[in-house]
């Protein structure tokens, strides 16, 4: 199997540092901001190291100089005839919200000068970059999309050609809105709520004191069982029919206790028999 490396690249607060973030939960070896003329070097530190850059995800952007980023797409065709597949991810966004995006963050664009105001610093890195996004392999659009949802689309899109299924167990609370993009949901509220006990109140599922105090619990050990029978009996029915994708939600109260508990416990009896197991709190990272 060729070494797969996926370059990624795009809008300033269009999402980079998002997906790179995902492609690290499969596993990718990843690094942010690399300048654009140190890439063939790094591409040959991965061709000489199989093992350990089988999957590498680089991120670069528009503070290249402008004739080392002309230079990517032939560098990524030279690569593609090495037998390393290579990628180009691109993240956009309309002006509108990257503005949003600089504000409520306060950062400054990479291409603000005294003179530019962001806006003018926007049309600049949109043009500078024109033709990496006409060479693109995918392009995904940010604007009305938020972290959790952008995190799917590159695990979907990064592992659409693998024979494994991709399963991501999320857990999440029902007072903070049910996901829009789940395949599954399955409500752990009728549980006991550790959330109710003093010294257990701050802690998460992933504590051990909150652990013990659910395990000793047979209504909480009972759905467990139920949930992980009923994907393992239906999981390899979605696998067959060419599904390369399925998202489980648990979800309890706060997110914090019940749900958390039993996405990990089910990760844990699925093991690798069922695909790439991806865990997302999505409360725990609020």
């Amino acid at each position: 199997m060729p070494q797969k490396l996926i370059l990624v690249t795009g809008l300033s607060g269009g999402g980079k540092s998002t997906a790179l973030r995902a492609l690290e939960d499969l596993g990718y070896y990843c690094a942010d901001n690399l300048p654009a003329a140190l890439l063939p070097e790094f591409a040959q530190q991965i061709k000489s190291n199989p093992t350990r850059y089988s999957m590498t995800a680089l991120g670069v952007d528009a503070r290249s100089p402008a004739k080392d980023l002309e230079g990517i797409a032939a560098w990524l065709k030279d690569l593609s005839s090495n037998s390393l597949d290579s990628q180009l991810l691109f993240l956009t966004a309309d002006s509108r919200a990257i503005i949003k995006r600089f504000s409520e963050t306060r950062r400054r664009h990479p291409l603000t000068r005294d003179k530019d105001s962001l806006p003018q610093a926007i049309a600049k890195e949109v043009e500078l970059l024109s033709n990496l996004k006409e060479r693109a392999d995918w392009v995904i659009d940010t604007s009305d999309t938020n972290i959790h949802q952008l995190r799917r689309q590159v695990w979907n899109y990064a592992g659409s050609d693998n024979d494994a299924m991709t399963v991501v167990l999320e857990s999440f609370a029902f007072k903070r809105g049910v996901p829009q993009d789940v395949d599954f949901i399955f409500d752990a509220r009728i549980l006991p709520n550790p959330f109710w006990e003093e010294d257990l109140r701050e802690l998460s599922g992933r504590d051990q004191a909150v652990i013990k105090w659910l395990e000793q619990n047979q209504s909480v050990n009972g759905m467990q069982q139920d949930i992980l029978t009923f994907l393992k009996t239906w999981l390899p029915e979605f696998r067959h029919s060419q599904r390369s994708y399925v998202t489980v939600g648990i979800g309890c109260t706060g997110g914090r206790h019940r749900s958390v508990y039993l996405v990990d416990r089910l990760a844990r009896g699925l093991g690798a028999d069922y695909g790439t197991v991806l865990i997302h709190h999505r409360e725990m990272q609020l």
